[in-house]
C-alpha cells in the first residue's frame, strides 16, 4: 500500500528576479490523487519545475517517502521516484520511439516495453517512428510511458491533455485512473478543468503563487461561484 504521506512539499519559495513566484506552497500527496487548478501565470508550472529540481527553490523542503530530496539533482529525483510529464512533452526530434524507451528502461521495473506497448497500441505501431514523426497525441503518450518505465512512487503532469483530440484525452484519463492500482500517487496540473474533476479526489487552487483553497472534486464542480472567482469559467 502506498504510505499515508508519499510527497510532502513544506514552506517552498521561488523567486525569479524580484518576482516571487512560488510563495510558502505546503501540499501532502497520499493515495488520493489531487490537482492543481488555476489561471496561467499563477505558477503551476513554476511548482512541478521546482519539485523536479529544474528550478531553484530560494527556501523550503521537498520529501519523498520521508526522504529529504530538496538538494537532489533532477536526475536524482527521477531516481528515487518521481516521475515526471512536463508541459510541451519534450520528445527528442531525431530518436525513434523504441529509443525513447530504451534510454529509461530499467531492469525488474514493474513497466516493461512490452507493457507499455499493451496500453498503448498506437506507440506499438509507431515504434520506428522518430519523435517529429509523431503525431501531438503519440508525443503525449510517448512522454508519459517515458515517466513510466522509471518505476516511479509518484507522477508529476504538467498539461497532459492539451492539444490532445477527445479520443486521446479519453484514453489519458482512463490510464491516470489506473496510477492508483498500480500504486502511484499523481499530483495533477490540467487546464481543463472536466479531466481535473474526473481523475482528482482533491483540488488544490493556486491564485499568483499561492495555495489559496483545498476542497473536494464534488465540492468545486457543485460550487459555481468558486469557479467564477479562481478559474474565471463555470463548469456546471
Amino acid at each position: 500500500m502506498m504510505p499515508d504521506q508519499l510527497l510532502k512539499i513544506d514552506k517552498l519559495n521561488v523567486y525569479h528576479g524580484s518576482s516571487h513566484t512560488l510563495q510558502d506552497i505546503d501540499i501532502n500527496i497520499s493515495n488520493r490523487p489531487k490537482a492543481i487548478l488555476g489561471r496561467n501565470g499563477m505558477g503551476k508550472t513554476t511548482l512541478c519545475s521546482a519539485l523536479m529540481g529544474l528550478t531553484k527553490a530560494a527556501s523550503g523542503s521537498v520529501f519523498l517517502d520521508q526522504t529529504d530530496i530538496s538538494s537532489y539533482s533532477p536526475e536524482s529525483r527521477a531516481k528515487t521516484g518521481i516521475g515526471y510529464v512536463p508541459q510541451g512533452r519534450r520528445i527528442f526530434r531525431s530518436l525513434t520511439v523504441i529509443e525513447h524507451l530504451k534510454l529509461v528502461e530499467k531492469k525488474d521495473s514493474r513497466w516493461s516495453i512490452e507493457k507499455i506497448f499493451s496500453i498503448f497500441p498506437r506507440l506499438a505501431e509507431r515504434r520506428k517512428n522518430m519523435g517529429d514523426r509523431l503525431s501531438g497525441g503519440e508525443q503525449q503518450m510517448l512522454a508519459i510511458s517515458r515517466a513510466l518505465m522509471l518505476d516511479p512512487k509518484i507522477m508529476i503532469m504538467d498539461e497532459p491533455t492539451e492539444g490532445l483530440a477527445p479520443t486521446i484525452v479519453d484514453d489519458v484519463v482512463e490510464l491516470l485512473h489506473s496510477l492508483a492500482e498500480h500504486e502511484i500517487g499523481l499530483l495533477l496540473v490540467e487546464q481543463n478543468i472536466s479531466v481535473a474533476l474526473e481523475v482528482a479526489s482533491d483540488i488544490l487552487i493556486m491564485l499568483n503563487g499561492r495555495i489559496v483553497d483545498q476542497v473536494t472534486a464534488e465540492e468545486l464542480k457543485s460550487n459555481t461561484q468558486m469557479q467564477q472567482k479562481y478559474l474565471g469559467i463555470n463548469f456546471a
